[in-house]
């Protein structure tokens, strides 16, 4: 591929065909024809401006909602890190984070600063990224209740400001997911006053319960599969038999039904052939649909 020896010039770091499987929750995956770790926004812009528009991009967080399969993936992996991790209070019970800020950071900064509404934050493992990507919620609260404004860079490198309205947000979607390339680089987020002492508090039993109920210490992804309107996933999963059943080193955890895991020797095959046996089995059994939460790019092996 030519254009991988005719890239850009970055402050930042260019990685060549760069195994993919360390940048994911589920450890699995093939390489990246590139990986760019942008310094800053300018870094960012710089190189899209500069590569070929027929080269594919696509940006990443932490890899907690990721499945990569085996054969790697065509282009550019964008992984955004220190240059969009900065979380600042603006009055007015609002707060801005960069996308490469953690979900539960943000839960943790709006508390210390008195802004109460974000406390889910605290329960989902990924970026606030993705997280304004993929309208990313629990226990009753989703980002479309809390987030105001994005600044959004496009496949061009130039920076568009989009309001809650342009997002046009569904259950676990976004207009950022249709069509052409849209990097989130910041979120404005709104909350409520209260005492930060009382968020904490509720923030920890958020945590708790999640410590409890998820198998948040095993290579997985989150909740794989969305809830169907009207049904649970997990108990979908649960009832068709497949709680803690071993499909090669891919299975459904005893913890938490709608859990993927990785036991240790999964393949990206196992773990998506696992999903799509569930998803059938469960359609055969039910005639409920199960549509993947987590996102799955790349090649087959």
């Amino acid at each position: 591929m030519s254009w991988k020896t005719n890239l850009p010039t970055v402050r930042g770091t260019l990685l060549i065909d760069e195994p993919l499987a360390p940048f994911t929750w589920f450890r699995v995956g093939g390489p990246a024809d590139v990986v760019f770790l942008p310094a800053d926004e300018q870094d960012l812009s710089d190189f899209l401006k500069a590569l070929d528009p027929v080269v594919p991009v696509l940006a990443i967080g932490v890899g907690s909602n990721l499945l990569v399969r085996d054969g790697g993936v065509e282009g550019v992996i964008i992984r955004l890190g220190k240059g969009f991790n900065g979380v600042e209070p603006l009055g007015g019970n609002r707060i801005k984070a960069g996308s490469a800020v953690p979900d539960a950071i943000l839960a943790r900064k709006a508390a210390e600063a008195g802004i109460a509404g974000l406390e889910f934050y605290a329960g989902i493992p990924g970026t606030i990224g993705g997280a304004v990507v993929m309208n990313a919620g629990c226990y009753g609260s989703e980002t479309v209740n809390v987030v105001k404004s994005v600044r959004a860079m496009d496949r061009a490198g130039v920076v568009r400001e989009l309001t809650v309205e342009d997002l046009h947000y569904t259950y676990r979607h976004s207009a950022l997911q249709d069509g052409e390339t849209v990097i989130v680089l910041d979120a404005v987020f709104e909350g409520t006053a209260d005492e930060p002492e009382a968020i904490k508090t509720r923030m920890a039993e958020i945590t708790s319960r999640r410590e409890t109920t998820q198998p948040i210490r095993e290579k997985t992804g989150g909740s794989t599969f969305k809830n169907p309107p009207g049904h649970s996933s997990w108990k979908l999963v649960d009832e068709a038999g497949w709680r803690g059943k071993l499909f090669g080193g891919a299975m459904f955890s005893p913890l938490h039904s709608n859990f993927l895991i990785n036991t240790g020797e999964a393949t990206a095959a196992d773990l998506e052939g696992l999903g799509e046996a569930v998803r059938a089995d469960v359609k055969a059994k039910t005639d409920v649909q199960l549509d993947w939460e987590i996102k799955r790019i790349g090649r087959p092996a």
